[in-house]
């Protein structure tokens, strides 16, 4: 950090859809979220230098659809493009209308990466084991929700394997937008997370 952090500002930030639906939320600090990104410093390593840090906007994509967040900015010495941050408080995951579905198959999707912007496709991070084909996400298509479900393919069961796991990016055709649907995972019941289950989405 080259140069200083800004002091306390806004408490609440607008989420805004394209629609125009908006909703207002807690903001994290400055310095919370530069907490965040700067790790433990490392003799020897190339380290990025910030050099100015404001408050402005980024597109995030949401359970909802595409939105605009508040977000810090980063300035980087050296580069022509910042590094944004969202600082808007993620709402409390609602309540799932559906239970969790134990007796199939597979594990719990890790996380939700993004939105199409045409919400045709949602791209998951899935888990699946180093002696398979790979996962795969099947969709259940509701006119309130669409439910995911991972499985792996290619599963050899006649040999020993080691009990590793593997995380993969997984695209998801759609057969209509998702809109405002919420996005579900069969084996959890609960809404898809932007938050890992072993730590923050990236």
């Amino acid at each position: 950090m080259r140069g200083k952090l800004p002091g306390t500002g806004a408490k609440n930030g607008e989420v805004t859809w394209a629609a125009g639906e908006a909703v207002t939320r807690p903001l994290v600090g400055a310095k919370e979220a530069y907490g965040a990104l700067a790790g433990p410093r490392v003799d020897g390593k190339p380290q990025l230098t910030v050099t100015t840090v404001t408050l402005g906007h980024m597109r995030q994509s949401t359970s909802r659809g595409p939105a605009t967040v508040p977000a810090w900015v980063f300035t980087l010495d050296g580069y022509a493009t910042p590094l944004k941050q969202a600082a808007a408080v993620p709402s409390k995951t609602p309540r799932s209308p559906v239970g969790a579905a134990h007796d199939l198959p597979g594990l719990p999707l890790n996380r939700l990466l993004a939105v199409s912007a045409d919400g045709r496709t949602v791209t998951v991070v899935a888990l699946h084991g180093v002696c398979d084909d790979g996962p795969a996400v099947a969709a259940l298509e509701t006119r309130g929700s669409v439910v995911l479900s991972a499985s792996v393919t290619g599963r050899d069961d006649d040999h020993v394997c080691t009990k590793q796991g593997k995380l993969e990016r997984v695209e998801v055709r759609l057969r209509k937008p998702l809109g405002d649907r919420v996005l579900l995972d069969a084996h959890s019941g609960s809404p898809l997370p932007y938050r890992g289950r072993n730590g923050l989405s990236p």
